[in-house]
């Protein structure tokens, strides 16, 4: 589902659109109504924040998101409940974004198997960087979810082509150091950046952290084959609600297209 989505993106000549929200958030039981209202906002594929803790790769709006969620008692099998709910009524692809302690906790297997089972698409896991636990890597790369792996500016370049082959569905590069968060402005390396990347791997290459604005998101669009926007986006919804958030979705997809 995923790489359909970028081929037919890429057939148009326009870049796919991935924002991401916290389940959970604003209101415990907004999950399902935020995934609908993105999908119809013109999202081509949602990441799915399952909250965690102690979230470290996550900037202040994502981790006060993921507090507050936790705080409205979401849970593993509650978000899959709502994910299973959603793609009972729409087909926009989904990819869950957490950490491994979650995971962990439920069980690899089981969750492996319960996220697929109730429609996501893919999973992302912030802290398993290739090499460290392979079985456990092997493991979600051997299961029906597209395993989205994560490269930054910081990553030397003879190790990309390692990590992009053992992920599926898109790589997702970090536009910058540091935790996510809204920017004013883009780092001017990005682009050259971007392009040097996509000559190393053959999967599609998504780019992700600091976007805030539409404006930021067609410069992005340009010379990736998605754009990420997360920390922009959550902020919205948490100061204006989901259809504010969704609003702020369609200009960004008017930006793009």
């Amino acid at each position: 589902m995923i790489s359909s989505v970028f081929a037919a993106r890429r057939e148009d000549g326009r870049a796919a659109l991935i924002p991401y929200v916290t389940a959970g958030h604003p209101q415990a039981d907004s999950t399902v109504s935020v995934l609908r209202a993105l999908a119809d906002a013109g999202a081509d594929i949602i990441e799915l924040g399952l909250p965690f803790s102690d979230p470290l790769a996550d900037g202040p709006t994502i981790q006060k998101s993921s507090f507050r969620s936790l705080q409205n008692g979401t849970t593993v099998d509650g978000v899959l409940a709502d994910l299973r709910r959603f793609r009972s009524e729409r087909d926009t692809p989904v990819v869950i974004f957490t950490y491994l302690n979650p995971v962990l906790r439920y069980g690899v297997d089981a969750f492996l198997a319960d996220a697929s089972d109730a429609g996501a698409d893919g999973l992302l896991l912030t802290d398993l960087p290739l090499g460290a636990d392979p079985a456990l890597e092997h493991a979600v790369a051997d299961s029906p979810l597209d395993f989205i792996r994560l490269v930054a500016p910081t990553t030397e370049k003879d190790r990309v082509p390692d990590i992009a082959e053992s992920g599926s569905g898109f790589l997702y590069y970090i536009s910058r150091t540091g935790v996510t968060g809204a920017r004013s402005e883009l780092r001017q390396d990005l682009a050259g950046e971007v392009e040097v990347l996509r000559t190393l791997v053959g999967l599609p290459v998504a780019v992700g952290f600091g976007i805030s604005t539409p404006e930021q998101a067609r410069e992005v669009g340009t010379v990736a084959d998605g754009v990420v926007v997360g920390s922009a986006l959550v902020r919205v919804m948490d100061e204006d609600g989901v259809e504010a958030g969704a609003r702020f979705v369609e200009a960004l997809r008017a930006a793009l297209d």
